[in-house]
């Protein structure tokens, strides 16, 4: 290990040489498609990949704690954007169902 790096590794990374920005801890879980999790999902379906993915991770108990909140965290605001879509499909199905999908007169015969 070069020197740099060995002084590094014995302060730490709560103690970063003078210039050096500190060592970010992970915040994000990576998704299935090796994106960063942090970026908004780009669709429900996508979402809900990644949270298949969060969930069994977790479950299998791969993740150390500072991981495991991560995750948790997007995982929460994975299910409020999956909460989120579901009541829009669910409001625009309410407004068809009421201006479009009447029954007509006379629609059961078949004369």
């Amino acid at each position: 290990m070069p020197a740099s790096e060995k002084d590094r590794a014995q302060r730490g990374a709560a103690n970063p040489p003078r210039g050096e920005p500190p060592a970010a801890a992970p915040t994000a879980v990576a998704s299935p498609a090796g994106v960063e999790a942090a970026q908004p999902p780009v669709s429900f379906e996508a979402a809900l990949e990644e949270l298949e993915t969060i969930v069994a991770t977790m479950e299998a108990g791969e993740l150390t704690l500072e991981q495991s909140l991560s995750a948790y965290k997007r995982g929460a605001t994975l299910l409020q954007y999956c909460q989120s879509a579901l009541k829009d499909a669910q409001q625009q199905v309410k407004v068809l169902e009421a201006g479009v999908l009447q029954d007509f007169p006379g629609a059961d015969d078949n004369s």
